[in-house]
Formats: C-alpha cells, structure tokens, sequence
C-alpha cells in the first residue's frame, strides 16, 4: 500500500474561480494496489466498467504474461490476455479478484483471448432483460475489436457475481460498433448508452447516443454526437443532469495527432448536441479517456491521466457549473517513474463522499523497479477543493 501525502507549503494554490485551499493543509490522496503480480501485465478499467453499491466496489480490467519485447507501447502478450473483476467491499481500500470466464462471461473479446473450444459464441437477445431499475442490475459492453466491432454484451442480476450471456449487440445502420460500457437506466425497461463507432473507412472514432425501451430486444440510434474527422472521438463517460439534459466528455485525438477531452451537451434528452469547452485540452501522447462522475453536491468531477515518456500524471477537475467551465487541473500523482503506458481510469463516490479512481500504473522509468504494469485505486476527498 503506497500512501501519498501533498501538502501546500508557503503558497496558495487557486482552484479556478474556487476558494484557495488554506496554506500547508494536508491533502487526502491515496493510492492502494488492486492488482500486482510478478510476471503479469494488468490493465485498461476504462475497456470495462465500475459500479457501485455504498463501499461495495466492482471493475473489470485486463490481465495477461507480461512480455517485455512485445512492439509497441503494451508489454503484454495478447494471447493470454484475459478479463478479470475486483470487488472492494470497504470503499477500495482492500481487493478480492475473479476471473470473468468463471462468472459467466464466456465469448471472446479483444484482450479476452478464450481459445475456441471454451468459448460461447454470442446469441440474439430473445427475451428481455430483467428491470432495469433493480440494484442489482449491471450491463456491460465487450467488442471485438477497436473499430468496426462487433460488440456484445452482459447483463447480471445479482451486482457481478453471475453474467447472463453473450448477446449480440446490434450496429444500428453504423460502420460498427466498438464499445466500452457507458450506460444509464431512465425505466424499468428503459435505458440509454454512448457507443463508440467506427467512421465510414471502417477506423475508430465517432460517438453516437442509442436507446432501448423494450429491455434490450431491440436498440435505436438516436443521434450522432460527433462529425467524422481525421482524428478520432471515443471512449465516452456520461453523467445524466436532470430529465432532459445529459452530458458527455470524450477521448478525442484531432488530425495533427494532438490528445485532449471534448464535451457535449444534449438539453433535449439526447437528440441533439452541442460541443461545449473542452474540459481538459492535452492528455499527453497517446491520449486518456475521461471518467466523469456527477458528485453529491451537485458537482462534476474529470478524471484522466496525463500519459508522457518523461513521467506520466494522474489528474482530476471539478466543474461547479455542469460542466460549462472547469477548474484548473489538480495533480493526484506524478513523479514514480510511470512512463505512458498508464492510465485508462474509472472513477466512482463511495459512501463517505470520497472518489475512488482505479486505473493502471507502473514504475518501469525507476531504478531497480519492476517493470510490470498494475492496477490501483486513488482515493481522494473532492471536498478539499470546494
């Protein structure tokens, strides 16, 4: 367990238009160890989802042989890559971990490599998922690729512990369907979702809004968030306002290869949308998705990581206008010797009002570290920047 202790020494530092926090005031921030492993590669919550039930926690994530040789960013080896759960029942403080296959989630996905004679091809949905409303209902979105899919997905009925499925998650007249999970229950057998799709080349990115008002038999499109451009818009995290209005932060990477967080705001109910300012303009090489939560004071919280070959950084802004304007960027960790192949958070408030976010780390830029990628969980107190 690694404990982080930030303190303001001798200045103030100015959250936006926000009160100061009060000079040499000890800052709230931990980091615990979800999963660590010698030998093993462990990554990407954001591929998957985080609920919560109190300071019961639940997230999915990747584990795989750690393959120091392996080209390009991710030393893993795809071949043994499959998808875990960590169940928290004390806020994220401690950890237990299960594999995916043995809770039911039996198909093969992107960096969930069942080999065939284990694995369940997805099926058509005949009949409809349980209410919705229920709290112990999940769902959860696993795709086949990161362009044109196709996706599938999961339901349980008992907070994770079984998965009923897979079940094919229809394209809806798109290139594609490459999704993670971002969805959000308005009724019984009412529910919305942000899908990432891919553009007409068949290439990730672009954001559409689809719904469900039969439990998932059937699934409509019912608007497009973003444009085609040569960059790309993916991996949505969603907060609904009020009835009518919704807001959506996304991964974007524009044509010049620049990283950053875009925003849009729908007060129709998802029909249409507006880009408004972009919540956080660089998220390093290689980019970060978001992962927004709607707090229970009635402010908005960004977390995202900041990914550099030079030492990457984990960071959060708070919104206090529904996300019309952001605070300035607030550090959570930097300076362990984690080089870019980091990040890709998820972020839930627990019981006491704490966020807690998980997402992957390493220390491989150290001397005398282990190279192997974890997962771990920050928490933090948001009513230190009030």
């Amino acid at each position: 367990m690694n404990y982080l202790k930030a303190f303001f020494l001798g200045f103030v530092i100015s959250v936006g238009s926000e009160m100061p926090q009060a000079v040499g005031q000890e800052m709230y921030i931990k980091h615990h160890v979800v999963f660590q492993e010698d030998g093993k590669y462990a990554g990407w919550p954001a591929n998957h989802g985080i609920w919560g039930w109190g300071d019961e926690l639940l997230v999915g994530f990747v584990e795989a042989s750690f393959k120091q040789t392996q080209p390009g960013l991710h030393t893993y080896d795809p071949k043994t890559a499959e998808n875990q759960y960590a169940r928290s029942m004390d806020g994220g403080e401690t950890w237990t971990i299960k594999d995916a296959y043995s809770q039911g989630q039996t198909a093969w996905g992107h960096d969930n490599n069942i080999t065939p004679d284990r694995a369940t091809v997805p099926a058509v949905l005949k009949e409809p998922m349980p209410d919705f409303t229920s709290k112990d209902f999940l769902l959860t979105f696993l795709r086949h690729n990161n362009h044109d899919g196709p996706s599938h997905f999961y339901y349980s009925k008992d907070k994770g512990a079984h998965w009923e499925g897979p079940y094919v998650f229809p394209n809806m007249g798109t290139a594609g369907i490459a999704n993670r999970t971002d969805y959000h229950v308005e009724g019984k057998q009412t529910l919305s979702a942000f899908v990432t799709t891919a553009k007409s080349n068949s290439k990730e990115g672009r954001v559409g809004f689809v719904r469900t008002t039969d439990g998932g038999l059937t699934w409509n499109l019912i608007s497009w968030i973003t444009a085609e451009h040569g960059g790309f818009d993916i991996m949505p995290s969603s907060v609904k306002l009020d009835e009518n209005t919704w807001l959506t932060t996304i991964r974007t990477r524009l044509e010049n290869g620049q990283n950053l967080i875009s925003s849009y705001l729908s007060k129709d109910n998802g029909n249409t949308w507006n880009r408004l300012k972009d919540p956080a303009p660089d998220t390093g090489r290689g980019g970060s998705p978001p992962a927004l939560v709607k707090l229970k004071d009635g402010r908005l919280a960004l977390g995202y990581i900041h990914r550099s070959d030079f030492g990457s950084r984990v960071h959060v802004r708070f919104s206090s206008d529904k996300g019309v304007s952001w605070s300035d960027e607030i550090t959570l960790r930097n300076g362990d010797g984690a080089n870019r192949d980091v990040g890709y958070p998820r972020m839930i408030q627990r019981a006491d009002g704490k966020l807690v976010m998980v997402y992957y780390w390493n220390n491989a830029k150290g001397e005398n570290t282990k190279p192997y990628r974890y997962i771990v969980a920050t928490i933090f107190d948001p009513e230190q920047w009030k």
